[in-house]
């Protein structure tokens, strides 16, 4: 008996180290609250009253997970009463598949609890079922995975035909409600990851590591498109993110929007980022530390990043090289007048700054800012006078204070035809009497 007692004794810290089993917390109040409303709008025409019912019987009653959602997406109330008005066939067909979604708990928990198994540092977070205004099936914010049920919820019944194309087609190729669980998986990863850089390769492998280790997890197949075809069409499509890699403005072919380029085919950043995560993981020989690394990876330590990508080849050459290459693409400004740069005798008054660019630019981008000695030695501007015909050269008008130190500096935020940015150039000169 006192030997068992010792037993218990040794036991019982450790349990309450570990803590107990802890259920998913999940939360679909919101969708009650949004049917309640729905039913009271469609009684009337008045609009603003459409607008007292849904801010009065939803909005003011969400959760936070449906305050949150509507932070993150910028979602008002005028969009939830236009998309009441504009698809009363798609919201009357969403009705039951929205409010069975209890019956899905069991598989998302399911996958969640595979997922800590694989990873067993994963921390908590609740599961928001909220309704949205297309605008996401799924996303984080801190602690918490909103669920956009009129996009994750929805299955073959749904009728569709009211919406617009992109997302009739959404419908057909995701099978939202089928993969619901693989979905909640994804987010719950991104809830453990640490905050992503604004540039396009972070952004890949911050939703690459999501997607490959739900997979992974799960043992469930992506039901991403991109990610499908990325793999059949590998060369291809891994040659054209190279030409992007350093464009900014392309990220919407990549992720999160309409592809526009010749490939046409949405979220093949999702591919890249799955693909340079299977390559790793398949590459190391301690699998755990694999997912460990890939999770906690720290977006803002480019060696880190640089070292994870460049192990696994998928690139053509090395990160290194190829921003080196993008470096000597870059436009440049090679001249400006009717100063020189460093000049410490410029006449105050009115003056027009002529900059000249290296190569043709693209006149609806542009972009000044002010230099390291801040606000007190920019300029006042005057008027834009415009750009010349060849694209080189952009004129406008100043006036300068006699005596005066200036800085100013021309931004990244010009680029060249190709979307190439500029080399930013700090203009520093000083007026005379």
């Amino acid at each position: 008996m006192k030997k068992a007692k010792l037993i218990l004794v040794a036991i019982l810290p450790a349990m309450l180290a570990f803590g107990p089993a802890r259920k998913q917390t999940f939360v679909s109040q919101d969708i009650n609250n949004f049917w309640d409303a729905y039913d009271k709008i469609v009684t009337t025409k008045d609009s603003t009253r459409q607008h007292e019912l849904i801010r009065e019987l939803y909005i003011s009653k969400g959760t936070h997970g449906l305050k949150s959602l509507m932070n993150v997406r910028n979602y008002s109330a005028r969009e939830f009463i236009d998309a009441i008005n504009k698809y009363p066939k798609f919201w009357k067909s969403l009705r039951t598949q929205t409010l069975s979604v209890h019956n899905l708990y069991p598989e998302v928990e399911s996958d969640i609890q595979k997922l800590k198994t694989i990873y067993p540092g994963l921390k908590p977070a609740t599961i928001y079922f909220s309704v949205g205004a297309f605008r996401t099936n799924g996303t984080i914010s801190g602690d918490a995975v909103l669920i956009g049920s009129e996009l994750a919820l929805a299955d073959s019944t749904i009728v569709t035909e009211e919406l617009p194309q992109w997302m009739q087609s959404y419908f057909k190729e995701f099978r939202p409600r089928n993969n619901l669980a693989l979905l909640c998986t994804h987010e719950y990863i991104h809830t453990q990851q640490k905050p992503l850089v604004q540039n396009l390769l972070s952004r890949c492998l911050y939703e690459g590591v999501a997607e490959f280790i739900s997979c992974k997890a799960t043992g469930k197949r992506s039901n991403t498109p991109g990610v499908q075809f990325g793999k059949a069409n590998k060369e291809k499509v891994v040659n054209k993110f190279v030409d992007d890699l350093f464009l900014i403005s392309n990220d919407y072919n990549w992720l999160w929007g309409e592809n526009r380029n010749e490939l046409k085919v949405r979220d093949l950043g999702y591919f890249i980022g799955y693909e340079i995560c299977e390559r790793y993981y398949n590459l190391s020989k301690d699998k755990s530390k694999a997912i460990r690394e890939l999770i906690e990876l720290d977006y803002s330590d480019e060696k880190e990043v640089e070292r994870i990508v460049d192990a696994t080849k998928l690139l053509p050459e090395s990160l290194k090289v190829l921003y080196e290459r993008y470096e000597k693409q870059r436009p440049t400004v090679t001249a400006i007048q009717p100063f020189k740069n460093g000049d410490k005798q410029v006449k105050p008054g009115l003056c027009q700054i002529t900059l000249t660019f290296s190569e043709a630019m693209d006149t609806n981008f542009r972009g000044f800012d002010y230099g390291p000695l801040g606000d007190n030695h920019i300029y006042k501007f005057v008027r834009l006078i415009g750009w010349s015909d060849d694209k080189r050269t952009l004129t406008y008008e100043v006036e300068l204070q006699p005596n005066k130190r200036f800085q100013f500096l021309v931004t990244n935020n010009f680029r060249n035809a190709k979307g190439i940015r500029l080399k930013p150039y700090l203009v520093d000169f000083e007026t005379g009497n």
